[in-house]
């Protein structure tokens, strides 16, 4: 049985949940996310909470059971509370800043990088502290976008340098002399 997709999914206050055959739109303080499911998992609200439940114990199924109640659960997060994910700029002269709302990144190259936000995708730059929030109501999204900027100039393991997740750990490598630094 899977135990994650048993979970009853609490619906707080403010979030409204449509169940419209096999799609789920909900509708929050933040916003509103829509997605579309597989017909063999079932979803139903009754007092207050989403519950998920399958039809059958195939292997296909019982996946997609916790997979669905997942999504849902982040559906419900997202609306109320939202993510983000931060980025860290490592490197001597690179650094991150905005232009209105297009992300612009200085990373070595002999030219800047413009990454322009996706709609439902707010960036955050502190050029002190040289990060980048990536902030959004739908975490795919938000993590999708938080790699491509990480894709730019990913950290290398001799000096470090790059764009990195914050607390992202980069191992390090010796030299050509072999001597450690």
């Amino acid at each position: 049985m899977s135990r994650i997709g048993l979970m009853p999914i609490s619906i707080p206050d403010g979030v409204e949940v449509k169940i419209e055959g096999a799609r789920v739109r909900i509708k929050g303080p933040k916003g509103e996310l829509e997605q579309g499911f597989r017909p063999e998992i079932a979803i139903k609200e009754e007092d207050g909470t989403l519950r998920v439940t399958r039809e059958s114990d195939e292997p296909q199924v019982r996946a997609l059971h916790g997979l669905t109640r997942a999504l849902l659960n982040n559906m419900v997060l997202g609306t109320t509370e939202g993510f983000d994910k931060t980025l860290e700029v490592h490197g001597v002269g690179y650094r991150a800043e905005l232009k209105g709302s297009t992300l612009v990144l200085n990373v070595g190259f002999s030219h800047s990088v413009e990454i322009p936000p996706p709609s439902g995708i707010l960036f955050e730059v502190d050029t002190r502290a040289r990060t980048i929030k990536v902030i959004g109501i739908d975490k795919q999204l938000v993590g999708q976008v938080a790699s491509t900027i990480r894709k730019v100039r990913p950290p290398e393991p001799y000096k470090g340098k790059g764009i990195r997740y914050q607390g992202e750990y980069v191992r390090r490598k010796a030299g050509k002399a072999g001597r450690v630094i």
